[in-house]
């Protein structure tokens, strides 16, 4: 059995967030401002899968061993990235709590029909997960009890929502709203800066938002319910899993979330080498859309009318 955690070196990382937070400067200011050819913007718009992963990394505190640099580091990524740290670190952290279970699969309805869930999916799925993230900063603005209040409306037994606002509201508010005003300052500034080639940002950001979204649930589309563990370890060419911290061995990483991307392969291999299937397939098949719960490996537990204590008390020391 592996190590309960491990980090990346210092040397290793802070390259890391230089290197993304100098992409992220080049597509927000430098371009536009030096009036550099526009094509340039297509392979940094692609690092967009690199940033997540290094800022995936910060969420599990895996990027330093130093738990305060590890934190504001994610948290200047998270601005560059476009959504408050706290809002990723605590959607990221009930994902790993609830995957699988009626509270988190995304492409699984109980009721209704494939029509009916259709639309809400393909949007998510082509975009609107990155979008939800980002409007979640109009949310610095909102005083503590319509924190509340949004809470109980949007609350449902198969979303973990209410979870997500009890995070942020549990003593996390002083965070979330300087970011949000930081995000709202960096992208009104890179707004200025593009000028009247605004729209030109503005398909830089759909295409963040597109691979951001496309790639989420790749890993988990069609696998065995009620099962928070299960995801797939799906296949790249080796410099590609480099370059994506080898978050396409995900499967390992659902199994050790304590582990840094550089300790996940060995993992792997040791658990058999075997993939589940190859990355871009994986991602292809989404488009076959949602999927009955009755189609899936295990049968559909109970669903609670609303988070129990033990929930509430688990997601706040996950954050810890």
């Amino acid at each position: 059995m592996p190590s309960a955690r491990t980090y990346g070196s210092t040397a290793t990382s802070s390259l890391l967030v230089a290197g993304a937070l100098g992409s992220l400067l080049l597509q927000l200011y430098v371009i536009p401002l030096a009036s550099l050819p526009g094509w340039l913007l297509i392979p940094l718009v692609l690092t967009s899968t690199h940033l997540w992963s290094i800022l995936h990394e910060s969420i599990h505190g895996s990027l330093l061993r130093d738990r305060a640099w590890n934190d504001r580091l994610g948290r200047a990524l998270a601005v560059g990235y476009g959504a408050p740290f706290i809002l990723l670190k605590s959607g990221h952290l009930l994902h790993h709590r609830f995957s699988r279970t009626p509270r988190e699969r995304t492409e699984v309805y109980d009721t209704g029909s494939w029509g009916s869930h259709a639309p809400g999916y393909y949007l998510r799925l082509v975009g609107g997960l990155y979008l939800a993230e980002v409007a979640s900063v109009l949310l610095a603005v909102a005083p503590k009890p319509l924190w509340y209040r949004l809470r109980r409306l949007l609350d449902r037994p198969d979303t973990v929502t209410a979870l997500l606002f009890d995070a942020i509201t549990g003593r996390r508010l002083g965070q979330f709203r300087p970011d949000a005003a930081l995000i709202v300052l960096v992208y009104a500034g890179a707004f200025l800066a593009y000028g009247r080639n605004w729209w030109i940002l503005m398909v830089v950001l759909a295409g963040r938002a597109f691979l951001v979204s496309v790639a989420d649930n790749a890993y988990h589309y069609g696998t065995a319910l009620d099962e928070p563990l299960e995801a797939m370890n799906l296949e790249l060419p080796r410099p590609l899993e480099s370059f994506v911290l080898a978050f396409n061995l995900h499967g390992i990483h659902h199994k050790y979330p304590g582990l840094a991307w550089h300790s996940l392969r060995g993992v792997f291999l040791a658990d058999g080498g075997r993939f589940d299937l190859g990355w871009w397939r994986a991602v292809a098949r989404q488009v076959k859309g949602p999927i009955a719960a009755g189609s899936l490996e295990t049968p559909v537990v109970e669903v609670l009318p609303e988070p129990d204590r033990e929930d509430r008390d688990a997601v706040q020391s996950m954050l810890h």
